[in-house]
């Protein structure tokens, strides 16, 4: 599903759905559903322009989501001090904080643009189920992805609110605004519901036109996390099995090919949204320019590999080499153009072992023999400058992968019946990490030490993947361990609070709707 296929009225459409103050209009005046829905063709348009909403930059494009599962935690952190990820970074946040938008990413910019996706799906919903103008079949898929993506979205609201807004009818923004906070089990049973449709309806692999459409094992993995949140072992063990025996999906030999820009499908990748570059007014306008600021038009293509690429002005160690560096990387096709807002933590970049083969794609602190300030995630920039220019680069964003299920039945295994069946899953991951089966084998753990051999084992496979944070929450450590990091600019283990575990609802939804006190006055800690 190619973003360049989209055609022209579907963005008029998603636009008009986009809009900032989201709760200030109502879409459905500007654009009838009743006038749009009038085929497959149109339908199916329609859920493109989910998936486009899906990588705006406050979810999964640009750092978007990556400031609330990976920031303040243990794996990430910026070259320098900065208000583009500080506060949630630094456990700085508050309400008002909340609502400040840098580059259309913020804490506001995210739940609307959440909400926003939900709103659309359940028009959609609501104007495929009986049209007489798809095919049933055609309905049954239709409702099946629509559900998947409703579902991955108040998956991710529950994962940072907690408790929120909850309707899966086309309500009007009238009604909308008055909706109180709906407890997050309730929300996730329905999620869960949602999830079970898309696996009974949804494809388990796409032609190579849809290969960035999800498909079943991407709700099944979805859901097998809610068990584990739930502690429900046994349904996310089987969940997993499932997975890892009936998917497609294979883990591939070689850590680095994972990242392979030139092999984006490969079949570890569970799924990943596809971008694509030169495409211009996908998302919405920025203000930075090329000087080391953002450019003034989003939706060149995928901007988060220059958030994790160097900024030449920083490089290398030894300042006096820098023009020898930019003339090694321009000899190579390649530059340090990027911003450096995501490199590796002081703390992560400390511990990762130096045996492990991972350490050169998350670690890189010497590129083409020059000492670097930074280490920096090879694995997610792309430095090629006539393929993938800064700020407009094709690379997919990988959300899922099955190394990931891997781990989480490894997991699932130890808390059911301790570590004795579980080695043979985190083994499978580590092999290909170490030269000699001496150094990738665990065994002998307890059940404990399988926890611990966990919480390590994550860290190092999906570093940068957007599960840290979410991780360190489920386990119950997130204090624990943020109050046990040195940052380079921050100081996270003072700020931090055992609140901090969710984010407030913005300060002007608030003042919109009131009634989101009702529940909880003191706005998940915040107050």
């Amino acid at each position: 599903m190619k973003i360049q296929n989209i055609i022209v009225y579907v963005f008029l459409i998603f636009s008009c759905f986009s809009c900032e103050e989201f709760l200030e209009e109502d879409p459905r005046a500007l654009i009838a559903p009743e006038t749009f829905y009038q085929s497959e063709s149109d339908v199916r348009q329609a859920v493109v322009g989910l998936y486009s909403i899906l990588k705006n930059n406050s979810i999964y494009g640009q750092l978007g989501l990556d400031l609330f599962y990976d920031n303040g935690a243990d794996i990430i952190e910026p070259n320098r001090s900065t208000n583009v990820v500080e506060p949630l970074g630094n456990y700085s946040l508050n309400e008002a904080i909340a609502d400040v938008s840098v580059q259309k990413m913020s804490v506001s910019d995210t739940w609307k643009d959440l909400y926003r996706v939900i709103y659309n799906a359940n028009i959609i919903l609501d104007n495929v189920d009986g049209n007489d103008a798809i095919s049933e079949e055609a309905q049954i898929d239709i409702m099946a992805e629509v559900k998947f993506i409703r579902a991955l979205c108040y998956w991710h609201i529950v994962n940072l609110w907690g408790d929120a807004p909850f309707y899966t009818e086309p309500l009007v923004l009238e009604e909308i605004r008055v909706l109180g906070r709906t407890d997050e089990d309730t929300i996730l049973s329905t999620v869960v519901s949602d999830l079970q449709y898309a696996q009974v309806h949804l494809a388990s692999v796409y032609p190579e036109e849809d290969r960035g459409r999800a498909s079943k094992w991407a709700a099944a993995i979805v859901e097998a996390k809610i068990h584990m949140q739930e502690q429900n072992w046994q349904a996310g063990l089987n969940k997993c099995m499932e997975i890892i025996s009936q998917s497609p999906h294979s883990l591939l030999g070689n850590y680095a090919d994972v990242f392979n820009p030139n092999n984006e499908y490969n079949s570890e990748i569970i799924w990943s949204l596809d971008f694509a570059k030169d495409i211009r007014g996908q998302f919405e306008e920025g203000t930075l320019g090329a000087d080391g600021s953002f450019p003034s038009v989003f939706g060149n293509g995928n901007w988060r590999p220059s958030m994790f690429a160097p900024r030449l002005r920083d490089e290398p160690k030894n300042s006096s080499e820098r023009n020898a560096l930019a003339a090694a990387l321009q000899a190579n096709g390649e530059a340090f153009n990027g911003t450096g807002l995501q490199v590796a933590s002081k703390d992560f970049a400390g511990k990762f072992p130096r045996n492990d083969y991972r350490r050169a794609l998350n670690i890189v602190d010497n590129y083409l023999g020059f000492d670097l300030n930074f280490p920096y995630m090879a694995k997610i920039w792309n430095l090629d400058v006539d393929n993938s220019p800064r700020f407009n680069h094709s690379d997919n964003r990988i959300v899922f992968r099955l190394a990931d299920v891997y781990l989480m039945a490894a997991e699932c295994e130890n808390e059911l019946n301790g570590p004795a069946n579980a080695f043979q899953y985190i083994n499978k991951v580590r092999e290909r990490a170490f030269a000699t089966q001496t150094e990738w084998e665990l065994k002998g753990l307890d059940q404990q030490g399988f926890r611990e051999a966990i919480y390590d084992e994550r860290k190092w496979e999906l570093a940068g993947e957007c599960h840290r944070r979410y991780d360190l929450i489920r386990w119950g450590i997130l204090l624990d361990v943020v109050q046990d990091l040195e940052y380079r600019f921050w100081t996270p283990n003072t700020n931090i609070r055992p609140y901090h575990v969710k984010l407030p609802i913005p300060l002007q939804e608030l003042q919109v709707n009131p009634v989101l006190l009702e529940s909880d006055a003191t706005n998940n800690g915040y107050r």
